[in-house]
């Protein structure tokens, strides 16, 4: 059990912990909720030990195993596979004696060291970190890549799948989503299911708490509270505690009468039978949650666009893409006025690339776009956060801005305005590099808000926003005049927002006639259906006009495939049989050879599975 007990936690002038108590169980899956700055990535690193207690006493038992995502950005020369592998700390303790026992030559530690590194399922060790980066969205094709080779989002899920690989006791994640795609995040979302160890989640994705975790705390004024059930019997509890404070709840109702107009607004506007009914449950929370939502103390809206063109955009014939490749094609859509559309599909599909096109951050390819007259479009990128200047301060940012799209507007105007984003005071002369990553997501939301847009374009805004955050923007977009297109694995945000959805894949942009459910069902029998076309192609594969060359090519994998397949069975039987050897006898010498029999069955194994992982990738996609 994991205990707090009269903790003080500081972190230079601020108290981040003041005398907090709590006790979480073993096995728990626990939600860990707070405002950014409230001192949550802090609280993981008293766990881990990174931090000492300065008051209190906080006790995780000394014999767990803890694992959390290493959040430096890893250069490595070791391929993907390898390098998840590393996360199993008890496999690499095993192969570090192994090695000690190696150099001193003494065959009791070798076998004990061979015993270990079984005990930790060492032969299954590369299936396992290969099923890991493969669930995460990387390829078959790219588990043999160096770590270096990979962009920063893509190492970062490295860093994830390398901390699932360790078999933790407690297992601490903070902000796991941030760089997955909705697919990626279904298949985590399954795994941490399945995990039978104490996990604690920071996560600002509320549909993503809802599925894994059946605790909630609540750190909040340096106190932390404790509620049984997801993140959204915690918001009905919270509710419910506002309900009986009438006093402060009397103080709202200017707020709760701005939610109701959106809740009556969009009840009516519903009109597909499947997305209106989960459309209707997302509503009917937020009315649950009013009182939640009316203490919140951040909120913001999109000012009454001056016109709105409808159709707004119509694309015809279009093909969008990078340089010369051609990623989506003869794609026609038209998006009118007021429509709330959702952008679905896998990672590497199109969906950045569609919506860089449409905010003309790149050209299109081939077709035509035709944009309705007086469209202003404002646009929220992924990597927006990263264009700000780091030496500017926002107030600076925002002059640069009015000077361009409304150069009328009063230095006094605009610092009224950054105070409503709670830039306040000296804040808004801080440098933007000094900001956290929320502060920086909540700039880019001021900047595009003070443009004025008639039609908003969003991949991926709610990165770094905390849950406030993310409802103030669910009900600004909801109460927002012009049209929205939004890219996000914010499955609460998309509910709540679109009234209907593209789906991205093979090249085009369709209409998904479904909801959110019925996406989630879709991506996991697309995942049975592609695990199943790698199968019968690593054993037949099927490919159409080959040259004699190519076929004879073929022919001589198949048969080298089939000798090590019959090699890799001969050894795998010899190396069971050499494990019950070393458990059966204690002398000494009979220990030092069956050991050294047993490594040189390993390394030639793993040699033969990486052959054997070779040829299977050769044979799906021949030169």
């Amino acid at each position: 059990m994991i205990t707090l007990d009269q903790v003080t936690l500081r972190r230079g002038a601020r108290v981040l912990l003041d005398q907090a108590s709590v006790a979480l169980n073993p096995g728990e899956k626990i939600g860990l909720i707070g405002r950014n700055g409230a001192g949550k990535s802090s609280l993981f690193a008293l766990l881990t030990g990174r931090l000492q207690e300065d008051g209190g006493d906080c006790h995780v038992p000394s014999h767990w195993l803890r694992a959390e995502v290493a959040q430096d950005m890893p250069d490595s020369a070791l391929s993907a596979t390898d390098y998840v592998m590393t996360g199993d700390v008890r496999l690499e303790q095993a192969r570090a004696a192994l090695h000690r026992a190696e150099q001193s030559g003494d065959g009791e530690a070798m076998a004990l060291a061979h015993a270990a590194w079984s005990d930790a399922d060492g032969h299954g060790a590369r299936p396992r970190a290969q099923a890991l980066c493969l669930g995460l969205g990387f390829a078959v094709t790219e588990l043999d890549l160096p770590v270096q080779q990979f962009s920063g989002g893509w190492r970062m899920r490295l860093q994830l799948a390398r901390a699932l690989m360790c078999p933790a006791d407690l297992l601490l994640l903070d902000e796991p989503t941030n760089h997955l795609d909705l697919d990626a995040l279904v298949w985590l979302e399954n795994w941490l299911q399945k995990f039978h160890g104490t996990l604690i989640v920071i996560s600002h994705d509320r549909e993503f708490l809802d599925a894994v975790t059946h605790v909630t705390l609540l750190l909040d004024n340096a106190q932390l509270s404790r509620y049984g059930g997801n993140y959204s019997a915690y918001e009905q509890l919270r509710a419910q505690q506002l309900s009986l404070q009438q006093a402060a709840y009397e103080k709202q109702q200017d707020k709760i009468a701005h939610l109701q107009k959106f809740i009556d607004r969009f009840k009516a506007k519903a009109t597909k039978a499947k997305q209106a009914q989960s459309r209707v449950k997302a509503l009917e929370r937020m009315e649950k949650l009013a009182p939640v939502l009316a203490q919140a103390d951040f909120s913001f809206e999109f000012p009454e666009p001056e016109q709105c063109p409808n159709p707004m955009l119509a694309l015809k014939d279009a093909s969008f893409g990078y340089g010369e490749k051609i990623i989506l094609h003869d794609v026609r859509r038209t998006l009118l006025a007021g429509q709330r559309i959702g952008i679905l599909g896998a990672n590497g599909q199109g969906k950045s690339t569609l919506v860089k096109t449409l905010a003309q951050v790149q050209p299109l390819l081939a077709g035509e776009m035709v944009e309705g007259k007086g469209l202003r479009l404002g646009y929220f990128a992924q990597q927006e956060l990263d264009i700000l200047q780091p030496d500017s301060t926002p107030l600076e940012h925002l002059v640069r801005l009015a000077k361009q799209c409304s150069p009328q507007a009063r230095e006094q105007d605009l610092r009224n305005f950054l105070g409503s984003f709670r830039f306040e005071g000296e804040h808004m002369h801080q440098a933007v590099g000094t900001l956290s990553g929320g502060e920086k997501a909540r700039l880019v939301l001021a900047l595009l808000v003070w443009q004025r847009p008639n039609l908003l374009v969003l991949d991926e805004p709610t990165n770094h926003l905390d849950l406030t955050t993310r409802e103030a923007l669910s009900l600004a977009l909801n109460e927002f005049e012009g049209a929205v297109l939004l890219v996000s694995h914010d499955r609460a945000l998309l509910r709540e927002v679109c009234d209907e959805f593209w789906l991205v894949t093979q090249g085009q942009v369709a209409s998904f006639d479904g909801d959110l459910d019925d996406y989630q069902r879709y991506l996991l029998d697309e995942a049975k259906r592609r695990q199943s076309e790698q199968r019968s192609t690593s054993v037949a594969p099927k490919r159409p006009a080959r040259s004699n060359d190519q076929s004879r090519q073929i022919k001589a994998w198949n048969k080298e495939l089939a000798a090590v397949e019959k090699q890799m069975e001969q050894l795998q039987a010899e190396r069971t049989a050499l494990e019950a050897a070393l458990g059966a006898t204690t002398h000494p010498l009979q220990l030092a050879e069956t050991g050294k029999q047993l490594q040189a069955v390993t390394e030639t194994l793993t040699t033969l599975e990486n052959r054997w992982l070779e040829l299977s990738t050769q044979m799906e996609s021949p030169a």
